[in-house]
């Protein structure tokens, strides 16, 4: 950090693994797409790692398919299409997340979202989950040339809410999240409850805590405060 100690007075969330469990859903169209080529079925607990990924990630695995192969965009723009159908069908809230934004939102602390999902997926889902007047900004991986783990989202995120980067928070599940928020010079979480694969070492991806429920959040806010 280049300030001793700052307030934080921003926090930012990854959407998919980190504010709400859009697993269940993506599975879903990621099975219904197996299945339209002919292909057999992924267990739920061989997708649920992959989904903190991107899309692109989800298919080149699942397909064993390069993103380079002509149809490649086909394959994803049906995919796309399927989750779209089926966007909110499971996905929820993670347990403790109502209650934590509940808690920011009666401080001075913003909080907004910084994803890498499609505006066009986005903001139905937030819509449906209850969030699209609440979070004071919601940057997407379409809506500025680059997404993460390159720090303008996050930068364009402070700016939007007039907070400095400095005084930001940014909590993710996944490295490329730890790497925009490091880049972008916040302080960042890694969300362990998230989609988090075996082979994962987020002890390793240098963020300033690892966290397992959401309560634990405002503990590490507190804790900052008293330092």
């Amino acid at each position: 950090m280049t300030t001793d100690n700052p307030t934080i007075n921003n926090v930012l969330f990854d959407l998919d693994g980190t504010l709400a469990d859009t697993a269940p859903d993506l599975a879903l169209a990621l099975n219904r797409l197996l299945v339209e080529y002919e292909k057999p079925r992924l267990p739920f607990a061989t997708i649920r790692p992959m989904v903190s990924h991107g899309s692109v990630y989800m298919l080149t695995r699942a397909f064993a398919m390069m993103e380079e192969n002509p149809d490649f965009p086909a394959l994803r723009e049906r995919f796309l299409s399927l989750y779209a159908a089926t966007l909110v069908a499971e996905t929820r809230l993670f347990p403790g997340i109502a209650e934590l934004l509940e808690q920011l939102e009666s401080t001075d602390c913003t909080w907004g979202i910084v994803t890498n999902k499609m505006e066009r997926l986005t903001f139905p889902l937030i819509e449906a989950l209850g969030l699209d007047h609440r979070a004071a900004c919601v940057v997407c991986g379409d809506t500025l040339s680059w997404n993460k783990p390159h720090p303008a989202p996050m930068l364009h995120a402070c700016q939007l809410v007039d907070r400095a980067p400095d005084q930001s928070l940014y909590i993710g599940d996944a490295k490329n999240d730890v790497i925009a928020g490091k880049s972008a010079n916040m302080y960042t979480l890694i969300a362990r409850y998230g989609y988090i694969g075996d082979e994962d070492t987020p002890e390793n991806w240098g963020a300033d805590g690892i966290i397992d429920t959401p309560a634990e959040i405002l503990d590490w806010l507190r804790e900052r405060r008293e330092e």
